[in-house]
């Protein structure tokens, strides 16, 4: 068995970590699946879903790391004139960063619950905001 939730999501900043764990939760929670796995999935090139600890301080480090990999500045060939979108590309630190961290996240499902353990938070990660974005949660098995 099945089940797809489409999910919606307004950002508010260019970078944002916006916690989805509930919403994954009590998607598993609904779909009557008791075992198999979770697969959480941006359906943006500019924005993630990952995994990590909530913590404030955390959420810095990562900003700055991913930053320092991705600046908002530099030379870009996605920066200039794109004849097949009729304008110039200016979010290729976006599509960089989602890169890095990915754009999906799976988890098994265990007598029809998400094993998903204390210190993982499951963030839609927004590159290119403020936007509102989609994101899936599919549950698949029996």
């Amino acid at each position: 068995m099945v089940k797809l939730t489409t999910k919606k999501v307004l950002s508010e900043k260019e970078f944002q970590l916006i916690s989805i764990r509930e919403e994954v939760i009590k998607a598993v929670e609904e779909s009557g699946i008791q075992n198999g796995i979770v697969l959480v999935m941006s359906a943006h090139t500019t924005a993630g879903v990952m995994v990590n600890e909530d913590l404030e301080c955390l959420h810095v480090d990562m900003e700055k790391m991913l930053d320092k990999m991705a600046p908002v500045v530099a030379d870009y060939a996605h920066s200039h004139y794109l004849p097949s979108y009729g304008a110039t590309g200016g979010n290729a630190p976006g599509h960089l960063k989602q890169m890095l961290t990915g754009y999906e996240v799976v988890f098994p499902v265990i007598e029809g619950k998400a094993l998903i353990r204390f210190a993982q938070d499951i963030y839609f990660a927004e590159f290119d905001g403020p936007q509102l974005r989609t994101y899936y949660i599919e549950v698949m098995g029996e």
